[in-house]
């Protein structure tokens, strides 16, 4: 019995989150993809180099350290010195700058009679630095030496993975209220448009509250206030759909231009630039074990909203609605209230998402959240939501967020030309729809009339 429970438990796993599996294939294949040799940098190549240097047969009795004069070579110099004096090798002094004042820093060195046997530098300033030592007789017999770089896919380097993460991030988290929208019947449109407004609000009532030197108190209530005027939209639209029954694609369609106007009516067709350095803790910041602020606050969005949708009255109720309308009205659903809510969470969705948008860019802009729509709708078809409603997971759709951001990623990595891109997205989206259609009606059923 505890048996076919377990197979049915993962059949329903990979029925409601198959898309996970392509996911991974596609990580394996970008890894595979851009599997290259990877410089070390920073510490990482002091300590790599540092263990070379006394593991050798023969440790230099001196180590001269070169470096460029950036903050990683900087780190990889100061590393590199005290890991060599811990191991008891002389430190013979320590360089940084462009080539010219390396060239008279090694000169004044070789004239004061220093005699170096050993020069660590990084992978990157290696032949320059041998080929300013062949110019110096005193230095020829020197051993010129760094980290060793290392086979590592470029997709899977730590800032690779977080860029990866931050650039889906406003995309996924409007995507949360776009599923709502969806799986009740809807769709919205506007999303995009939405996030310049908010971008464009936020910007002007902090630049209205101090601008550059407005407190973080008022920063916060300006982001509220943006948040709440994308909500209002929202919130008009779904009226616009439940009361006077305007098709949804309608209603949204105008409001996207409703927004966009006001966006550029507001901002006077320019970007609002005059917002404080601190604005951009929510966008650029990290506080919590490296991981970035936003990525944090899109992890609970989605928590928050999967317990919604799979353990709440409201999160059933919309399933119900896209399911069968007349069926939940019939059945006590107040269907109007529950389509409304759907739209008013999504233009709060957009809205946080637009205030992200301005923090990460330490400004406010009417051309923000270009072509959004299409990539959140794209997202929530990929994650396995219906577009005829009454079927999707919330955390599908980060699913497929995360495939489409993948997907972008991986073939800006591999060099694929932009036009390509965009082919390859729109059959990614059809394949999405196809699989969908496939599920519910077979082949037959796909070429005959109903």
């Amino acid at each position: 019995m505890s048996t076919s429970r377990s197979i049915s438990t993962v059949s329903r796993f990979f029925a409601n989150y198959g898309m996970l599996g392509v996911l991974a294939l596609l990580c394996l294949y970008y890894s595979w993809a851009t599997l290259k040799l990877q410089p070390r940098l920073g510490a990482d190549a002091a300590s790599a180099l540092a263990r070379e240097l006394v593991n050798a047969p023969e440790p230099p009795s001196g180590v001269l350290i070169v470096a460029k004069d950036h903050a990683d070579d900087i780190q990889f110099a100061d590393r590199l010195a005290a890991e060599l004096q811990a191991a008891d090798i002389a430190v013979v002094e320590k360089i940084h700058g462009e080539p010219p004042a390396v060239r008279k820093a090694l000169e004044r060195l070789v004239a004061a009679g220093n005699l170096v046997d050993c020069i660590a530098t990084t992978e990157d300033y290696r032949s320059i630095i041998s080929n300013i030592s062949k110019r110096m007789p005193r230095l020829t017999n020197s051993q010129i030496t760094a980290a060793e770089s290392y086979w590592w896919p470029t997709f899977l380097l730590a800032e690779n993975l977080l860029n990866v993460a931050n650039q889906i991030v406003v995309i996924a988290i409007i995507a949360v209220g776009m599923t709502m929208v969806i799986i009740a019947g809807g769709i919205d449109l506007s999303v995009g448009s939405l996030v310049a407004l908010s971008a464009v609000v936020t910007g002007t009532l902090i630049v209205a509250a101090g601008g550059l030197e407005a407190p973080p108190v008022a920063m916060f209530f300006c982001s509220l206030a943006a948040i709440a005027t994308c909500a209002a939209v929202g919130t008009f639209s779904g009226i616009m759909i439940t009361v006077f029954r305007i098709p949804p694609f309608i209603a949204t369609l105008a409001m996207m231009q409703v927004a966009s106007g006001l966006a550029y009516t507001i901002s006077r067709g320019g970007s609002i630039y005059q917002l404080p350095a601190s604005f951009t803790w929510l966008g650029r910041e990290s506080s919590l074990l490296g991981i970035p602020n936003t990525v944090v606050l899109m992890l609970l969005i989605y928590a928050l909203a999967h317990l919604i949708m799979s353990r709440t009255r409201l999160g059933r109720y919309i399933y119900a609605v896209g399911g069968n309308r007349q069926a939940a009205r019939l059945s006590g659903i107040r269907t109007n209230w529950v389509v409304l809510v759907t739209f008013v969470i999504s233009g709060t969705m957009a809205g946080l998402g637009g205030v992200i948008e301005a923090s990460v860019l330490k400004s406010g802009g009417p051309t923000y959240g270009l072509m959004y729509e299409l990539y959140v709708i794209a997202a929530v078809v990929v994650g396995g939501t219906s577009l005829a409603g009454g079927e999707g997971k919330i955390l599908g759709t980060l699913i497929g967020a995360f495939i489409i951001a993948v997907i972008r990623n991986g073939m800006n990595l591999t060099e694929v030309e932009n036009y390509t891109q965009k082919i390859v997205l729109g059959l990614v989206i059809l394949g999405a729809v196809l699989l969908d259609m496939l599920r519910k009606r077979t082949w037959r059923g796909l070429v005959t009339e109903d």
